[in-house]
């Protein structure tokens, strides 16, 4: 049985996830900035985005809190949430301080994106790969405008203003529950629910899990080792702020074509075939 695409809430989830994922660019385009104010060293600069990425270890926990409590919720929550805990990076103190808010960021990340492409699967019908395209778009749109955004307001303000940018994800929070309160994920979702074990199914597909880990592990390190140092490679070489921040958008932004380009493509030929040939990629990136 077909289902139909719901553009409307495709396009507010897709809206969701850019501005949740603007503020949570803010970290690499500040740290110059923090570097100089708290003298950072560069191993405490990747602790610091391990403490933010932490969080996500606890996301079978968050997925069966989720799925208790309503996921739409955590949705609307999380926008707010990370755009107050990531403002407030550049009132930071002290070392342990921005490492509370970045912990508290990395939980409403996870809070997030767990529930996020649930609700995408459930008003795209029968063109999940279309609405995941939508959905991904926010997000890697958000990485190349959040670098442009932070640089800009410290250039006009200062670093200890940017508090000044939570009020936008305060209001997008506002703006999702009014949108999102009518939208019933739990019960479309019931419908085409399976009866099964989930030990199981994790028995079952283990080895297919484990080798899909270590390639997210190995390929998330190569990623994260370029954004994360790329504006502090370039300040140090002689760059400017602006310099730095315009580069790392422009790096961030070719994203937005594969997840553009990737789903519609899927929904042709097929999952994993799309996976296939963009794990090719990098290998050939490489020879």
């Amino acid at each position: 049985m077909k289902t139909s695409f719901k553009k409307p809430e495709v396009l507010t989830l897709s809206i969701a996830h850019l501005i949740h994922d603007i503020y949570s660019s803010f970290l690499a385009p500040l740290l110059p900035l923090l570097t100089a104010k708290l003298g950072l060293s560069l191993s405490m600069i990747a602790l610091l985005d391990i403490t933010r990425r932490a969080p996500s270890l606890m996301n079978p926990f968050f997925g069966l809190l989720a799925e208790q409590t309503g996921i739409k919720y955590f949705v609307i929550l999380t926008p707010a949430l990370t755009a107050v805990s990531m403002s407030l990076m550049g009132l930071s103190s002290s070392i342990p301080m921005l490492f509370i808010l970045l912990f508290v960021a990395g939980i409403s990340a996870a809070m997030f994106h767990i529930p996020s492409p649930v609700m995408i699967k459930a008003v795209s019908g029968d063109q999940i790969g279309t609405g995941m395209s939508y959905y991904m778009v926010g997000g890697e749109l958000a990485r190349t405008l959040g670098p442009l955004i932070i640089i800009a307001t410290v250039s006009y303000w200062s670093l200890e203003e940017t508090y000044k940018l939570m009020p936008l994800g305060v209001v997008a929070s506002a703006i999702l529950y009014f949108k999102l309160k009518n939208v019933e994920v739990y019960q479309t979702l019931q419908k085409k629910k399976e009866k099964g074990d989930t030990r199981i199914l994790l028995k079952e597909y283990w080895p297919f899990l484990l080798v899909l880990t270590g390639f997210m592990l190995f390929q998330s390190a190569m990623k994260i080792s370029m954004t994360l140092y790329l504006p502090i490679y370039i300040t140090n070489m002689g760059g400017s702020l602006w310099f730095a921040g315009v580069s790392l958008s422009v790096l961030q932004f070719s994203g937005v074509f594969g997840a553009f380009f990737s789903g519609k493509i899927s929904d042709k030929i097929g999952r994993r075939n799309t996976l296939l040939i963009a794990s090719m990629t990098p290998l050939q990136k490489l020879t």
